[in-house]
Formats: C-alpha cells, structure tokens, sequence
C-alpha cells in the first residue's frame, strides 16, 4: 500500500488529508500528516481571539479528532529527498529518523518574516498562532489592571500603548479588536480614562490593507483615527529596544505590547532543505495543476498548495495565487482529489478560483468587505464577516461552538479575565502564596523567566 506524505498541517494539509480520507479507497494509500501543533489554526478568528469575541480554543481546529483514518506525526519535516523518497522527521521527543513515502503533498506553509530590528525579538508578540493571540489579550487586560494601581505618567502611559507594525489583513484586523477592547475596558475601569489609551499603527508604504483598493484603504484609516488610533504611514520601525519605539519619521515612545505582523516568509524547509525546485523568491514552484515542477516538466509524485508553493493563478494570468485561507482551503480540497485521479491513472484538474471579494473586520460592529467595484462598509460588513467565516471554520461542532460563543458575548458582554498567570502555572507553588514584586518594564510573555 502506497503512502502519501502531508507536510503540513495547516489549511491546505489539513484539508488535503480529510478529503483523500473520504476519497481513497480501503487500502489503496495510508496518509501520514506531519506537523508540530497537534491542531489547524483558523487564523482569520485570531483577530477575535485578540478581543475576547472567540474563545481560543474554538480558533484551533483538532487534527486527530478529524483525521481518523490518518497516521499523525507530532513532529517537523526537517528535510525532504525526493530522489529517493525519504523525509527526515524531528519529532517531538526522541532522535530524527527517516520516513519513506510513494508520494509527497508538501504544504508547509508560511512563516513570520522577520527583519532585523533591534529589540523586535526580545520585545514584540507575532500573530499567527492562537497562543500569541492569547499572550496578546492576556497583556493588554494586565496592562489595564496594572496601570489602575498608577498615578499619571511615563510607566502608566506606557502600560496603555499598543503598536502593531504592520499594515496588511491581520495587522489592521487585529489592532482594530484589540482597540474596541481596550475602548470598552476603559469604561470599566473609573480609574482610567478613554483619552489615555495610545493605539498606533506603523505601516511602510503609504496604506493600508492593499487588498481592496485605495479609496475603501483610505475610508479604513479614516474610521481608525476618529475611534482615537495614530496611523503611521510611509514610516519604517527602527528600533523598539526595551519598548522605546522609535520611527523613520522621527516619532518616539514607549510602548509595552508590540504585536509584528509584517507579512510572512518561505518556510525554511522549503527554501533551504528539499531538492524539489523552487523559483527566485525560495517558493516550491507548482504547476496549475498543483504538480510540482514547470508547464514544461513536472516532479513525478511531487506536489504542493498553500501559502509557500507559487501556483500560476488563472483568474489572473500572468500572475500567482496570493496566500490566503480562500486558495489554501480550496488548493487542499483539489490536491486531495488530483492525487487520487493520477493513482487511478486520470489527469488531474487545474486549480481555478475566482476571489469572492475581500472581508475585514475593524472592531465590534465595524467591518469592511469588497468585491470588485461593490464595497460595503461598517455594520453590514461586520455582519457579512461574521458570516462567511462561521459558514468556512471546518466542521459543524466548531461552527457551533462559536456562534453559542458570539451569542452569549452578545448577552452578556465579552469576559475580561486575563490569565497571563498560566504563563507560570508553578509560580504559586514555589513562592507560597507571595506575590512577586513586578519588573520595571515587562518582558513579552515567551522570553519571561519561568518560576
């Protein structure tokens, strides 16, 4: 019995491993999926997940309560050689070993890009991954907590500003939540006033979210600089040593959250460790019909979808698919069924998908969607958001889950209990019951000292 290798299991493994386990036939290939996180992030809730709207837990998705029929690997693909057909496998405990295949679906996925700015890796929180969506929540409902027990000034200032760095999709999603949230605490909190929060925005080129187009771009910015925010456009982040932000234009301040959502990278498997081709950029060079290799040439048993595999986009000739959720969810769904059509000795299918527009939440009852030249804005959008994305989070119990979620938030309003203590389940243990006094400024969540 053949095996098929899924590197990956992010939306595009994932969703190629669940359907060739509804499309293979009893014994005609085992699936082996490989992936570190015993679970697929749907990142388009992480934004949520930020603001308390999404429970953590129902924005990640179990791979092995819907992979049944697959062997799961806890572990990271290291490298692959497909010359012989062998990967090699870090698990999670125990030493590297080689795993043999017949075929590979090599979806790996992205990473955060990351530039060399100092104090970005001691101080600033990414925003792929659902524990730093929480270690986000978590840091701005301490700050609020911490800054209560203050007297105006520097240290209290710095305790409510935020900086994301970066304009795209998740940046602006996520700085939108995370300032209707804390708009919402300040009420809660008579000790503090609204005025005193200090949400900026740092973004290279001269706008923002350059999925839609200018005008809705601009309206955007518009919205966030009336609800309080600063919007750096055309500014680069030079420096955020010890939370000390300080801009290409000159602009300085103290910031205690810096969330970095710049854009993403090639995985460096795919860049540096395959001898599968990959084009200029490091990316896996995939066919339309998602077959590694060139129109003219193709890698037998070689494929590839999602975020690092350029695949030449037929709505938009001339050009590749863009990495979203939208081509990956579908990319994996056809990867699935053009690898069972070439074991059965059928031609597979080319990957064509027309965009359904583009849908952004701002905030709590804000939002924004565009199709071509259709653009909603506000409520409606944040309705539509809402919507499309309960109907596409893989399987009815998670749709469940967070539409009961959104229900009783609406109800009752959304929980503001940080647990940033979990960071540190034994510090209560070891000191007794004490209270550790707290630094002069505070280290991001994943590089604090453990108890």
């Amino acid at each position: 019995m053949r095996t098929i290798l899924v590197v990956g299991g992010g939306y595009a493994g994932f969703y190629t491993a669940w359907k060739l386990e509804k499309k293979l036939r009893r014994d005609e290939a085992r699936v082996v999926v490989v992936d570190p996180r015993p679970y697929m992030t749907y990142q388009p809730f992480l934004p949520e997940v930020v603001a308390g709207s999404v429970e953590a837990r129902h924005a990640a998705v179990s791979i092995r309560r819907h992979l049944k029929k697959t062997k799961i690997i806890s572990g990271t693909v290291v490298k692959v050689d497909h010359a012989h057909k062998t990967a090699t496998i870090r698990p999670a405990e125990g030493p590297e070993y080689a795993l043999a295949y017949d075929i590979i679906a090599v979806t790996a996925g992205a990473v955060t890009r990351k530039l060399d700015i100092a104090g970005v890796a001691d101080q600033a929180i990414g925003m792929k991954h659902v524990e730093e969506a929480v270690a986000i929540r978590d840091r701005m409902l301490t700050n609020f907590d911490r800054a209560s027990t203050l007297e105006p000034g520097p240290q209290r200032r710095r305790l409510l500003t935020v900086t994301f760095v970066g304009g795209g999709f998740s940046g602006v999603e996520g700085f939108g939540e995370l300032l209707s949230l804390a708009t919402a605490l300040a009420r809660k909190y008579p000790e503090l006033e609204e005025s005193e929060l200090s949400f900026h925005l740092v973004e290279a080129r001269g706008r923002i979210l350059p999925e839609v187009t200018d005008k809705p771009g601009e309206w955007v910015v518009r919205s966030l600089e009336k609800r309080g925010a600063h919007i750096h456009l055309n500014s680069v982040l030079q420096s955020a040593e010890n939370g000390h932000v300080v801009l290409s234009t000159g602009e300085e301040f103290d910031s205690d959250l810096i969330v970095w959502t710049v854009g993403n990278a090639v995985s460096p498997l795919v860049r540096n460790h395959t001898d599968l081709p990959v084009d200029a950029r490091g990316m896996l060079s995939v066919r339309a019909d998602l077959q590694v290799g060139t129109d003219e040439a193709f890698v037998p048993d070689a494929w590839g979808a999602g975020d690092d595999a350029a695949i030449p986009d037929l709505a938009l000739p001339g050009s590749a698919t863009v990495p979203n959720a939208q081509h990956a969810v579908r990319q994996g769904k056809l990867l699935a069924k053009n690898i069972v059509a070439s074991l059965r000795g059928r031609e597979p299918k080319q990957y064509l998908h027309h965009s359904l527009g583009v849908v952004a939440t701002l905030g709590l009852g804000r939002g924004i969607f565009q199709w071509r030249g259709i653009v909603i804005k506000g409520f409606p959008a944040w309705v539509m958001h809402r919507g499309y994305h309960v109907l596409a989070v893989p399987s009815w119990e998670r749709k469940v889950r967070v539409l009961f979620v959104w229900i009783t938030a609406a109800l009752f309003g959304r929980d503001i209990v940080s647990l940033a203590s979990v960071q540190h389940p034994r510090r209560a243990f070891v000191t007794g019951g004490e209270v550790p006094a707290l630094p002069e400024t505070t280290v991001p969540l994943e590089h604090a000292p453990s108890a």
